[in-house]
């Protein structure tokens, strides 16, 4: 029988028409989506068949879109057809309030090749106020601040970049809520990602807080979006930014202007960043980036505190066999962080479905898609989640009832026991204030192993017709190496994950002297257990 996959071949949101304010409706319809949904159907891979460089050479297999191979997708047609309805629906807004004239012009370089190449921190950093619509009274977000300007650029590529500013708004702001002047609120940090058609990404990093100032005022969000995905340090650039917007806006542009022209640094290395402050004198930043680059954007205790260790293993059970899944919470900062939690749980294997780890009100019929995906959704949109059947909806809010709204049933009997024992048991080893740094050691020391014993034999069951060719892989014979009944039976339903079929595509194409991440994680393990055995 044949893999399955489904795919967006088309997503839209309907446009009420004959509304008398269509425009400050946008923040609060839902959209029609899959207005089509089409089949993927992969051919089969034989287990017999002798390898051969023609058998699979990296290219698109027959019926699979470039897109569905692009890491972490997340609805990209969608994206595309809700940026164009932005840009149609807001053609009638009043136009935005301009910026500060305190601010200084900013001129844009020429970009050099550590742009080109991903090299600069970020792309733009906006700062996204709530302005007063006229025509409805109700307050909407609108971009107060972009730094730096985009002159220079062609009329489409300047049509492109309106129609993303605008869309980050509703990011920023996803709640579809009518806001009012607040005098107390609670800052909060969240990112999301943005995937263009093209199926290239993009960060959006998100501080949300209320202006320095007295009496009642608006919510502001400042946004920084980079090709990067660093969450620490951009936390950290935030903490700078806040810093200088309580003195002026416009001392924001040389703290970011060096930011900008400095060079990106390597995993381990620290960059210093210099900038003057009035009554402090020439300050030194230092950012430094984790050794593990593939740990940098996660922070694993928002999960472990939301959930218990055993509830975490029952999500991470439903990850790896790539269901709908649903989270909920109050905080846009927990949605984010748990997510993006969750999916370094599947270390080396990278999660190729949608996620949106914060679902804009306008966009929540997105739960109704038939594929797997990795949501968050606010908690006073849970009705809508729960209407759903065939999924796992996870409630992370304090004080609740329960923690699984809903579920299939067989969360707690997907993994061969022995080794979700074993897992279980290397985080009892935590601290209870375990730091950072503590956890983003402790937990892939914990899930890892798990990898390597179910599936870290895969490199002997590539067969090759030379160490140079490209090699394939022999389902078969890597189902007999098990020996555990259990664990070859998760293990026939992992290697059907979209998630492993890539995996395995690249490592068919890798030479066979050349290893991988998971091929040195796993001679590590299998000589750290050697030495463990010559001990006892």
């Amino acid at each position: 029988m044949s893999r399955r996959s489904w795919s967006f071949s088309s997503v839209r949101l309907k446009t009420k028409r004959g509304s008398d304010d269509e425009a400050a409706d946008v923040f609060r319809r839902r959209g029609r989506l899959f207005s089509s949904v089409r089949e993927d159907r992969r051919p089969k891979r034989s287990d017999d068949e002798d390898p051969s460089p023609e058998t699979h050479n990296g290219a698109f297999l027959p019926g699979e879109d470039e897109d569905d191979r692009g890491a972490m997708k997340r609805l990209s047609t969608m994206w595309s057809s809700f940026r164009g309805k932005i840009s149609r629906d807001r053609a009638s807004k009043e136009p935005d309030s301009p910026v500060s004239p305190e601010l200084a012009a900013v001129e844009e370089k020429p970009r050099d090749q550590r742009y080109a190449s991903g090299q600069f921190f970020f792309e733009y950093l906006v700062v996204v106020s709530l302005k007063k619509n006229i025509r409805s009274g109700e307050y909407e977000p609108q971009i107060s601040y972009q730094f730096p300007k985009r002159d220079g650029m062609v009329r489409f590529q300047k049509e492109e970049e309106e129609k993303t500013l605008k869309a980050i708004t509703l990011f920023c702001f996803p709640e579809g809520i009518n806001w009012a002047p607040l005098t107390e609120y609670r800052s909060e940090t969240f990112s999301f990602v943005l995937t263009e058609v093209d199926g290239s990404r993009r960060n959006g990093y998100c501080r949300r807080l209320l202006p320095h100032g007295n009496g009642a005022r608006l919510p502001e969000a400042y946004c920084i979006i980079s090709k990067l995905a660093c969450f620490g340090l951009f936390s950290k650039i935030f903490d700078e930014v806040e810093k200088r917007k309580v003195k002026s806006i416009a001392m924001i542009y040389p703290f970011m202007q060096s930011l900008r022209e400095a060079p990106f640094p390597a995993p381990g290395n620290t960059v210093n960043i210099k900038s003057f402050i009035p009554e402090s004198g020439t300050e030194i930043i230092s950012l430094t980036r984790p050794t593990d680059s593939w740990l940098e954007h996660v922070d694993f205790r928002p999960l472990f505190s939301a959930l218990t260790d055993e509830e975490v293993l029952q999500v991470f059970a439903a990850t790896v066999l790539e269901r709908r899944i649903v989270f909920i919470a109050e905080e846009l900062g927990t949605l984010s962080q748990v997510i993006h939690a969750v999916t370094v749980l599947l270390h080396p294997f990278i999660w190729q479905h949608t996620l949106i780890s914060i679902v804009p009100e306008i966009l929540i019929d997105v739960v109704m898609a038939p594929t797997p995906y990795l949501l968050g959704v606010q908690k006073r949109l849970a009705d809508e989640v729960t209407e759903q059947g065939d999924l796992l909806a996870v409630d992370l809010s304090e004080g609740r009832k329960q923690t699984f709204i809903r579920q299939i049933g067989d969360e707690d009997s997907i993994l061969p026991h022995k080794l979700r024992d074993e897992i279980l048991q290397a985080l009892k080893s935590r601290s209870e204030k375990a730091t950072l740094e503590e956890m983003n050691r402790l937990v892939p020391e914990a899930f890892l192993p798990f990898f390597i014993k179910t599936v870290g034999h895969f490199a002997k069951h590539i067969a090759r017709p030379g160490p140079e060719k490209p090699g394939q892989f022999q389902k078969r014979s890597f189902y007999k190496a098990l020996e555990s009944k259990s664990t070859r039976h998760f293990v026939k339903q992992f290697v059907e994950t979209q998630m492993f079929d890539l995996f395995i595509q690249e490592a068919e194409q890798r030479p066979a002297n050349q290893n991988g991440f998971f091929e040195q994680k796993i001679a590590e393990y299998q000589k750290k257990m050697r030495e463990k055995a010559k001990k006892h």
